[in-house]
């Protein structure tokens, strides 16, 4: 059965024109990819967990800072290998200077027997929608048309 995510995408306005808050992953093999590797910050539902209790737990984890305000739902959505997302909107403003990600350890280089940890997330970046379209992962881009759709002017 796939798994279900649960997680935030955070908007801030400058007048007509949003800006959305992406994340990119940690980890050796996020390393070296960018166009198509960015996402909201996001994280699994533990057991008996409500989805918007997640998606507060995993910005809090994967940023350093609990977001102040009230999410709203924005949509689901599956990805390419079947897991659920649900994702809330939220304006805010974090300072992506203040990032500091929780940690997770794996075996690495493979089959090397040495044990290494890396952030979950390595780097967050406030983008225009436009320059989220070409980062965000591409079964995440749904989200950022119906934060479009439903907070335009």
């Amino acid at each position: 059965m796939p798994k279900t995510s649960a997680g935030i995408l955070m908007y801030r306005r400058s007048g007509p024109d949003l800006s959305v808050l992406l994340v990119h992953p940690g980890g050796p093999f996020w390393a070296s990819r960018d166009t198509g590797a960015w996402t909201i910050p996001k994280g699994e539902l533990d057991p008996g967990e409500e989805p918007l209790s997640a998606a507060l737990r995993e910005f809090t984890e994967e940023l350093g800072s609990h977001p102040g305000g009230d999410p709203w739902l924005l949509g689901e959505i599956r990805q390419r290998a079947g897991k659920r997302v649900i994702a809330y909107a939220l304006e805010g403003d974090f300072d992506v200077a203040t990032l500091s990600s929780n940690r997770f350890e794996m075996e690495w280089p493979p089959r090397s027997g040495r044990m290494q940890a890396f952030p979950e997330v390595d780097r967050a970046a406030w983008m225009s929608l436009d320059q989220a379209a070409a980062k965000i992962i591409p079964s995440q881009q749904p989200l950022l048309d119906q934060l479009a759709r439903l907070t335009r002017p």
